[in-house]
C-alpha cells in the first residue's frame, strides 16, 4: 500500500505517533519540512517508487494525502 510505504519514508525525517500520522497533515505547517527536507524526501520517493516528481508536481503537493495520490497515479 502506497500510504504505508510513504509513511516509512516520511518517518525517517520526523517523529510522530502512529495514530497522529494522517493524510491531511501538511508537510510545512504540520510537520515542519523545509525546502531541503522536501528535496531529500522527493529523492527517496522517486527511488522507492520509480517515478519522477517535477517541480510543478511538488508545488501542488502540500499534504501527505497529496503525495499518496500523486504516487498512486504515477506508479508504472
Amino acid at each position: 500500500m502506497v500510504f504505508e510505504e510513504l509513511k516509512k519514508i516520511i518517518l525517517e525525517y520526523i517523529e510522530i505517533d502512529d495514530e497522529d500520522f494522517v493524510a491531511g497533515l501538511s508537510f510545512v505547517a504540520d510537520l515542519g519540512f523545509d525546502e531541503l527536507d522536501m528535496a531529500d524526501l522527493t529523492m527517496d520517493v522517486e527511488d522507492s517508487f520509480g517515478i519522477e516528481l517535477s517541480d510543478e508536481s511538488l508545488e501542488a503537493i502540500k499534504t501527505i494525502g497529496d503525495l499518496v495520490k500523486f504516487v498512486e497515479e504515477n506508479i508504472k
